[in-house]
């Protein structure tokens, strides 16, 4: 696993989370057109942190648009273990 790749992406995805609930917080004119726009920026790190997670520095680096593509694809369901909270 590359971490330094998961990381940034991970990191990525929280700052877009941390905006957005500040966002909702404020109680300002955040709308479904924000919503939809922060949660495809957030899935889309969350989804490369998981799907990029194997790439070499190298790939990282020249990613390609094949790559971003596949890379941004959500994950199937049977990769997760999901556990009860």
């Amino acid at each position: 696993m590359n971490k330094y790749v998961v990381l940034i992406h991970l990191k990525k995805a929280l700052e877009e989370l941390q905006r957005t609930v500040h966002a909702l917080e404020q109680g300002n004119s955040y709308d479904r057109e924000n919503l939809e726009v922060a949660m495809g920026h957030l899935y889309h790190h969350l989804n490369t942190a998981w799907n990029g997670q194997n790439q070499s520095d190298e790939q990282f680096r020249k990613c390609s648009e094949e790559d971003f593509a596949r890379f941004r694809k959500f994950p199937s369901e049977s990769e997760f273990m999901y556990l009860a909270s």
